[in-house]
């Protein structure tokens, strides 16, 4: 077997090969890992998407036009990466890019091929995740999907489906999957094809600006598990420069995390202006109820976590062990072994009054001023699955 295959995972050969143009993947070279740099000397962050064209990365669009990345030492870079569900965890383990932001399930799949990474920043804290029905064929009851296809953007996002569907009681080995290609799985299940789609927060707004217009069972509304996190190689948080480092940059998507808390439109701003194209195609309404459905995601219960960024361990234990029940992975995983809240507390140590004075004081477009936060936060989920 030389491709991901969607029931046997990815073959060795495939790992080994090239997931871009001239970007090797595999973990070794020789016999051995290719050797870093004692400090950064520039820092990339690595898309899961294959686009940053997107909502989902406010915190850093809004926390660099704050200055909240200033004093780093040099302009930390953001990638779109290729569309492979997996290139976000590959490229950080060879030294392509040294942060990115996979789901759980993806995250899983660098563990069980020897990635050497570690979760370090955990931004959703709910399960962002959700499958999007046709109107009128939509459920609460995921074990209707048994027997059903499901289509995905790309065929790695099985490692997310699975466990969202067993803890539903769902028995996966009934469910098939389709890999219908990004960016049109949407566009392929409003076409008719398969019975359901996986999505997530925000996303569901950018889909309607594509007149994808769906009903959603929302994992933000039933699913236990949660979402997507920012993992490194284990032994930057072990360099003291880089840990340093990982400390002061982790503290500007806090910050902006923040910001965007209190003023959700501001947000948008920055993101709008960093990606005109964007602020066209979905506009100021449609971006900030994107924006808000993922507030709701990063920011969780923030009355049980030490701050943004916060992993709760017990949870990411259950997370490891039904994976492990599921033979996603084929060794149990201890969180703590994997997931770290070293960086927390440096994270969030910042003023969080002068935060929030910047974000109620910044200016905003009169198209965006003119959005009714309150009312947008009123109909935040009335594509749900009603019943």
């Amino acid at each position: 077997m030389d491709s991901f295959s969607l029931s046997g995972g990815l073959s060795r050969r495939r790992f080994l090969q090239v997931t871009a143009a001239g970007v090797v993947t595999s973990t070794m070279i020789g016999g051995l890992r290719p050797a870093l740099a004692e400090a950064y000397t520039k820092f990339t962050w690595i898309s899961p998407r294959g686009t940053l064209e997107v909502l989902d990365d406010y915190p850093f669009w809004l926390g660099k036009k704050l200055g909240y990345f200033d004093g780093l030492g040099f302009e930390p870079e953001m990638q779109p990466g290729p569309s492979d569900g997996t290139a976000t965890v590959k490229f950080v383990d060879v030294g392509q890019a040294d942060m990115g932001f996979p789901s759980p399930g993806v995250f899983s799949f660098a563990l069980e091929n020897g990635m050497k990474l570690k979760s370090a920043f955990h931004m959703g804290a709910r399960d962002t995740f959700s499958l999007a029905f046709r109107k009128g064929e939509g459920t609460n009851d995921l074990k209707k999907l048994e027997g059903k296809t499901i289509l995905l953007g790309s065929a790695a996002w099985q490692a997310i489906v699975d466990p969202m569907l067993a803890v539903q009681g769902v028995d996966i080995t009934k469910v098939k999957y389709v890999e219908a290609g990004w960016p049109t799985w949407g566009t392929a299940l409003a076409a008719g094809q398969g019975d359901a789609a996986l999505s997530w927060e925000g996303l569901r707004a950018e889909w309607i600006g594509k007149n994808l217009n769906f009903e959603y069972w929302l994992g933000v509304q039933h699913s236990p598990l949660f979402a997507n996190s920012f993992v490194v190689r284990a032994a930057d948080l072990e360099d003291p420069d880089k840990k340093a480092f990982l400390d002061k940059y982790l503290r500007g998507w806090a910050m902006g995390l923040e910001a965007a808390y209190h003023n959700p439109m501001a947000g948008v701003d920055a993101v709008f202006q960093q990606f005109p194209s964007l602020a066209q195609n979905i506009g100021p309404k449609l971006g900030a109820e994107s924006i808000l459905q993922q507030i709701n995601v990063f920011r969780g219960d923030m009355d049980k976590r030490a701050g943004w960024g916060d992993h709760d361990m017990a949870a990411w234990q259950v997370f490891f062990d039904e994976i492990y029940k599921l033979k996603q992975i084929t060794k149990p995983v201890k969180a703590e072994d994997v997931v770290t809240n070293d960086c927390i507390k440096a994270a969030n140590d910042f003023d969080h009054d002068k935060v929030k004075a910047d974000a109620m004081g910044y200016k905003l477009p009169d198209d965006l001023a003119a959005v009714n936060i309150e009312d947008v936060k009123a109909h935040l989920f009335d594509q749900a699955v009603q019943g």
